[in-house]
């Protein structure tokens, strides 16, 4: 149940179904474990949204949105020391629960979602704005002079987000954020070697 700021019908629904989506994904999320998580009944989710499909978008988006908003603060600089390499490093750092995995990536091993266009596009999207971000922190960093020319950002962007999805599997896995940490490590000792002294 929610309460306080979350008061509104359509903000539950939304709440609701972006936890259950994390949790269970597309298909075991249920329209009646939504409302019931939601506290609301079917005629009020079916008054605000078109159905589960239309739902699941909401919370898609808003989860993808989050998502954006978390990388953009730490690769903006945010609490980093404002180096290129920082700030990838405070991205891959950054404090997570890793063990639930990526609630945006997640989606991209639903079947049900991926076979959706609708609904796979805000994934597609996120994790593209990502790779796009990450490569211009990279770009940055080498008109800098803090990488070395060499570097393909787009490719090492790419990377860092592969590192990052396949650490949160890698973590599942075995049940441990050890995995997830050494494959960070891993990756910033490489990027290390990229770096101009």
């Amino acid at each position: 149940m929610y309460s306080g700021s979350m008061t509104t019908t359509p903000e539950r629904l939304i709440e609701a179904t972006r936890g259950l989506l994390w949790e269970r994904g597309y298909v075991g999320t249920s329209p009646k474990a939504i409302q019931q998580r939601a506290g609301a009944g079917q005629g009020s989710m079916y008054h605000h949204f078109s159905g589960k499909p239309g739902l699941a978008l909401a919370a898609i988006r808003r989860t993808a949105d989050d998502m954006r908003a978390t990388a953009e603060r730490v690769l903006a600089g945010e609490g980093t020391d404002g180096t290129a390499y920082g700030r990838v490093a405070a991205y891959l750092r950054r404090e997570r629960d890793v063990l639930r995995g990526c609630p945006v990536g997640r989606l991209s091993m639903d079947p049900e979602v991926i076979a959706d266009d609708e609904l796979r596009a805000p994934v597609d999207e996120t994790l593209g704005w990502l790779r796009g971000r990450l490569a211009e922190v990279f770009q940055e960093g080498m008109d800098d002079g803090e990488f070395d020319p060499s570097l393909d950002p787009g490719r090492t962007a790419a990377a860092v987000v592969a590192t990052v999805q396949g650490g949160y599997v890698l973590a599942r896995s075995s049940g441990s954020t050890a995995a997830f940490e050494s494959a960070v490590e891993g990756l910033l000792g490489l990027l290390d070697g990229w770096r101009r002294a």
